[in-house]
């Protein structure tokens, strides 16, 4: 759960450092002090947008740190884990946002992106926001409402990956089918040019190997020249340097001169005598290769001169025409499918078809079973909210076959009766704003039973409804703190009577700027505040004594 939140020049908020106990929490306040704003920070600490707007006039920066007790929140702790961040059973989310519009964040000390915060808050809370009746306006989010109460995340997505891969094979295959004029064109080019090479047949490194044999045999005549009067200056010349420098080593042992010098100046001429020698055979082994060959030379410069024009003609380098002959056949072998290739490619298509039905098929039957409990327990709900004779049903139908997509073969809408004898129809035909809050609220509380969410805030999600509406809305917010930690922003003193905690939001203006302050309401200041909430800003006697019944009422 949220264990502290804290607040730096944020909008209004110049300095706020709050401890959040579990349970129900109300958060209460006059109009414009800010109530809102501690919701906006904390969506901001969880990854949310920002920019230099939420910045406090003339601060350098907005700080916002929010501290999380994840000891009973496994799937963060896994993710935590996975990259290497967990630090015993707290997480420390920061972020700040900079005058000038610049955003960095932290987790746990270590600097992370907007999307990393993002998906680790999706396992920390979860905000209800006050116009979520909106949406209920638009079909197309009853499907998202449905599967989240359901909890079919892992269901959704693997039909979602299923469908894409059926996508791209059917895709393949009708591009194959559909082949134009134009790709004909392309498949007689590729043919002829295909064709010439593989004639030509370039091996990888042959033209390395011509080049160099060319070469050789060009300066043969003249090399073997030269290295026959290298021999004889080295071993079968009359005054060749191998007798010289015996003759050398017969002088030196004549000389009188120390032992070491002798010794010293003998090995090396030895040395020199032995690498000469080498050299020598070396160079035979060169000369051994040298061919006069008019009649290969011929052929070695007519196959260069075909390799040359060969690249000339198709503005390549020469030395990579293996690899672009590769190019050219898997581009011809792409195009040039038989019908036994269609046919293998139409079957690939129909099991991936097979394989997405089967589990779109399967996920359809969750939802079906999901919408049945979803019915019923929402009806159980606008019934305690004052709409007892409603019927409530999320209808789930099969879509056409043309139709079906990443969701899935299902079309899932809500349909509402709110008076007897009316069939159900469309909520944007039959429900009234009154009602579409009711209905939101009912959806909301249901599907929060449903969740493992730690923590979830309402924001306002009271607007429109009063009386003992409102105290039904408060017991049910309750009911949920019991179980996990609910923050709940209201106007309405039925609910805020309910919380088992209350945090009051004020503002005053100071040196010309206005400052917003939340503290937590003892007893004694609660029962003022529902006083206030329930008669305006003069407390009367009745107000209070009315509050104080309000706040006696609940269960200790």
């Amino acid at each position: 759960m949220l264990c502290q939140l804290t607040i730096r020049n944020v909008a209004i908020v110049e300095h706020l450092d709050l401890e959040l106990p579990g349970g129900m929490l109300a958060i209460s306040g006059e109009t414009g002090a800010g109530k809102s704003i501690m919701l906006d920070a904390l969506a901001l600490a969880l990854g949310d947008r920002g920019d230099a707007g939420c910045v406090r006039h003339g601060s350098d920066k907005a700080d916002i740190s929010a501290c999380f007790d994840i000891q009973a929140i496994p799937q963060a702790q896994e993710w935590l884990a996975e990259r290497e961040l967990l630090q015993d059973h707290q997480c420390i989310l920061r972020r700040t946002i900079s005058a000038e519009g610049r955003s960095r964040a932290w987790i746990n000390g270590q600097p992370c992106n907007l999307q990393e915060l993002r998906q680790l808050g999706e396992h920390l809370l979860e905000i209800h926001g006050q116009h979520a009746h909106q949406k209920l306006l638009n079909p197309h989010t009853h499907q998202y409402f449905l599967d989240d109460y359901a909890q079919l995340t892992e269901a959704t997505t693997a039909v979602n990956l299923s469908f894409k891969s059926w996508q791209k094979r059917l895709q393949h295959w009708q591009t194959v089918q559909e082949r134009s004029e134009e790709d004909q064109a392309k498949v007689q080019l590729l043919s002829y040019q295909v064709e010439e090479l593989q004639q030509l047949n370039v091996r990888q490194g042959e033209l390395e190997e011509l080049e160099q044999e060319q070469k050789i045999l060009a300066n043969a005549e003249h090399n073997l020249r030269l290295g026959q009067q290298l021999v004889e200056l080295t071993r079968d010349g009359d005054e060749n340097l191998q007798d010289q420098l015996r003759r050398c080593r017969s002088l030196l042992n004549q000389m009188q001169l120390p032992r070491s010098i002798l010794d010293e100046v003998d090995t090396l001429l030895d040395s020199a005598a032995i690498q000469l020698d080498e050299a020598m055979n070396s160079l035979q082994h060169g000369l051994d290769q040298c061919e006069i060959s008019p009649e290969r030379l011929q052929d070695v410069d007519e196959r260069l001169h075909l390799i040359y024009s060969l690249a000339r003609k198709h503005r390549i380098d020469p030395y990579g025409i293996p690899a672009f002959q590769q190019q050219l056949e898997s581009e011809l072998a792409e195009l040039n499918i038989d019908d036994n290739q269609l046919a293998a490619l139409e079957a690939d298509v129909a099991v991936h078809l097979e394989r997405y039905l089967m589990l779109a098929e399967k996920l359809s039957e969750q939802r079906q079973q999901a919408a049945e409990r979803l019915s019923n327990q929402v009806v159980e709900q606008l019934r305690a909210l004052s709409m007892p004779h409603s019927r409530f049903i999320a209808q789930v139908s099969r879509l056409e076959a043309a139709q079906y997509n990443a969701k899935g073969i299902d079309q899932v809408e809500f349909l509402l009766s709110a008076n007897p004898g009316q069939p159900p129809r469309a909520l944007h035909k039959v429900a009234s704003g009154g009602e579409l809050s009711r209905i939101s609220l009912a959806i909301q509380v249901v599907a929060a039973h449903a969740s493992t969410m730690p923590t979830l805030i309402f924001d306002e999600v009271d607007v429109g409804i009063g009386g003992a509406v409102a105290e039904v809305v408060g017991k049910l917010l309750r009911q949920l703190g019991d179980r996990v930690q609910v923050m709940c922003v209201t106007h309405q003193p039925q609910v805020a009577a309910q919380a088992h905690h209350h945090l009051f939001v004020s503002k005053e203006v100071r040196q010309g700027l206005t400052h917003s302050r939340i503290h937590r309401l003892s007893d004694n200041q609660r029962v003022d505040e529902i006083a206030r909430m329930l008669g305006g800003s003069e407390l009367s006697h009745h107000a209070r004594a009315h509050a104080e019944a309000m706040l006696n009422q609940l269960p200790h």
